[in-house]
């Protein structure tokens, strides 16, 4: 078995445990992909045939990324293969949409339906808002979609939701009535949403016999990769899969479980053992990606953590570097220092493509951006540029309008921005200048949004920049609407209060000419990033830690590294995951290969206040002897 070289003892050990459910526990760095691949080509060289083994992934990129890897491991013998005899590789939801497509009738679902996206669900609950009178303001689309999402994702349906709800308080009713009229949308447009493409497959095994036995016949051996991050739902879908055969395959790292917050339970993999007590568990502790002093920090960082399987990571790779610990003065000397820093290591012959700095919360990316192109480094970011972003556009157009109330433009999106019930006929009246063809209602409503710009206005006359632009956060409402909504919307939130922060370098100036100078910057640097997007290719990659997940780069900058933003508080001390929080450090310093830097700042202007920062506890979990602290950036690039 030629196929079985390179691997090594536990490797083999997963690779050759066919039978029955087998739990692999993969460390990161422990080479769990080429595991999968060189499983499902052993079954294939067994005998097994193609089209009976599925795999499945979470994301299309991991996906396309199997396929790729299993198309080079079978190599000539693929050409000898119809295409429907090849393993199907696919995501949760290309798994959900295939198993509905094929055998769905049983529960009704017509053989060709379409998918609705986000924006498709949230515009069709806002539509059920409006027809039952109430204001998408008070109740916001997303955080409803939420709501229904996560009563999907435990299993239960419409109606069931509206019993429960009917013994709790009012918002669940509202939640409940709306859910009800956006299934009957569905319906109507012989539609499903991605929450569907889960929960309804569930229930078409769970219900039907006869589906569930021919499905069950079509997979003998199902692998799921990155198992900790499946909900309770995909976990249910698991086990009907594999039925008596009990043939389930799974991948996974509990100790870079970090969407829980998206509903991943860590008790699928954590209890694989007790759902399956026949089960193999096979542990992969040795770390071929990272040197050995990232590795030993990693192992000092993850052991604090109580809800895990006993796991250390072992290389055989050398010591390697120091980890690189800076601290600087404020948060924009902090991304000078990576900036520079970067640019150094690029001058020594590093590929800036083998280069990521990382941060906790998107915000943080308006000043590495900054620093960047202050700096000449080409970058990429990963995710929307911060001038992109809608909330941050949005809050850019209330600070304009309040300041010149005529411009129609920014009325058009400040009106929206959140939305207080003033649809696109209103709008239309008002721009044509038809505002005595408006009913009581729609005049009501416009009243009161302009009553908010009247108000504004004055205020910019007096406010310093800062606390301007912190008002119109409040007094447009965009505050109040994000805070009713879930994770992204507390980021939303952050992200727009970024633009406090930038404005406070106007607080010096008087009002009028401080706001207008703050416009100003914002959109020069708006122009600026357009200007940089052609210089992106081959650039330094900017991202959250979340999306840095599967990744590995060269060099790695973790920045923010502050008591309260890494580990992250949230909206509220009670939203706060130590354990969690400490499973997201462990994945952002496995993300290095060879050099680490850890950054903070002592002042950290949030909001545009002064916060003096304590360094994260994190960094106390990490041994002296595997750090060395470096010298504060000379130059402060950013004013220069």
């Amino acid at each position: 078995m030629k196929y079985l070289d390179g691997l090594n003892d536990r490797q083999k050990e997963a690779v050759l445990a066919t039978d029955g459910p087998v739990s692999v526990l993969a460390g990161a760095g422990s080479g769990k992909t080429r595991v999968l691949t060189t499983r499902i080509y052993h079954l294939i060289r067994e005998g097994v045939p193609g089209e009976k083994i599925l795999a499945v992934t979470f994301t299309n990129k991991a996906a396309r990324e199997m396929r790729e890897r299993l198309s080079r491991v079978l190599g000539e013998e693929l050409t000898t293969w119809k295409r429907g005899n090849l393993p199907l590789v696919a995501t949760f939801h290309g798994l959900g949409r295939e198993l509905l497509e094929s055998y769905g009738s049983a529960l009704g679902i017509p053989r060709h339906f379409s998918i609705f996206d986000r924006d498709d669900s949230e515009r069709a609950i806002k539509n059920a808002l409006k027809e039952l009178d109430m204001d998408p303001k008070e109740y916001p689309p997303r955080a409803l979609l939420a709501r229904i999402s996560r009563a999907k994702g435990e299993g239960l349906s419409a109606p069931e939701f509206a019993e429960k709800s009917s013994r709790e308080g009012f918002r669940s009713r509202v939640a409940s009535d709306v859910w009800l009229k956006y299934d009957a949308v569905l319906k109507k447009e012989r539609a499903l949403d991605f929450d569907d493409l889960i929960t309804l497959p569930v229930k078409l095994l769970a219900e039907h016999e006869d589906v569930r036995k021919q499905v069950q016949d079509r997979f003998h051996y199902v692998h799921i990769d990155e198992f900790q991050d499946t909900n309770e739902l995909q976990g249910r879908l698991a086990t009907l899969l594999t039925g008596a055969r009990k043939n389930l395959f799974v991948v996974g790292d509990i100790d870079q479980t970090i969407y829980t917050w998206r509903g991943a339970t860590i008790e699928n993999l954590l209890r694989f053992d007790e759902t399956y007590p026949d089960a193999k568990t096979i542990v992969l502790e040795h770390n071929y990606r990272s040197s050995k002093n990232i590795v030993d920090a990693a192992n000092t960082i993850i052991e604090k953590n109580k809800n895990r399987k006993e796991k250390r990571s072992v290389t055989s790779n050398a010591s390697g570097e120091p980890i690189i610990v800076s601290v600087s003065d404020t948060a924009e000397r902090e991304a000078a220092y990576i900036a520079q820093e970067a640019a150094r290591l690029v001058s020594c012959g590093i590929d800036p493509m083998q280069i990521a700095v990382l941060y906790r919360t998107n915000f943080q990316s308006r000043a590495m951006e900054e620093a960047f192109l202050a700096a000449r480094v080409p970058y990429k970011l990963l995710g929307t540029q911060f001038y992109d972003r809608k909330e941050v556009k949005d809050v850019i157009a209330w600070v304009r309008l309040a300041l010149e109330p005529g411009r129609e433009a920014d009325r058009v999106r400040a009106v929206q921005a959140p939305s207080r019930g003033i649809g696109k006929t209103t709008l239309g009246k008002l721009v044509a200048g038809k505002r005595g063809e408006l009913r009581p209602g729609e005049r009501a409503k416009v009243e009161t949004f302009e009553k908010i710009v009247v108000a504004l206005n004055a205020a910019a006359q007096t406010d310093i920049p800062s606390a301007f632009v912190r008002r119109v956060i409040e007094e447009s409402g965009m505050k109040a609407s994000f805070e009713k909504g879930g994770e992204d919307d507390a980021e939303r939130l952050e992200n727009a209060q970024e633009l406090a922060t930038l404005a406070s370098r106007h607080d010096d100036l008087p009002s009028m000419e401080g706001i207008n100078a703050f416009l100003a910057e914002a959109a020069l640097a708006g122009d600026q990033d357009e200007l940089d997007r052609t210089q992106e290719r081959g650039g330094v990659t900017l991202m959250t830690v979340h999306a840095a997940k599967g990744l590995e780069f060269d060099v790695v900058f973790v920045s923010g590294l502050e008591e309260g933003l890494f580990p992250h508080e949230g909206m509220n001390e009670e939203e706060r995951d130590e354990e969690e929080e400490r499973r997201l450090f462990y994945v952002a310093i496995t993300r290095a290969r060879q050099k680490l830097y850890l950054t903070l700042a002592r002042v950290r202007r949030i909001y545009g206040t002064d916060f003096l920062s304590d360094p994260s506890s994190f960094l106390d979990d990490i041994d002296d002897s595997l750090i060395q602290y470096a010298h504060e950036v000379e130059e402060d690039v950013i004013e220069a």
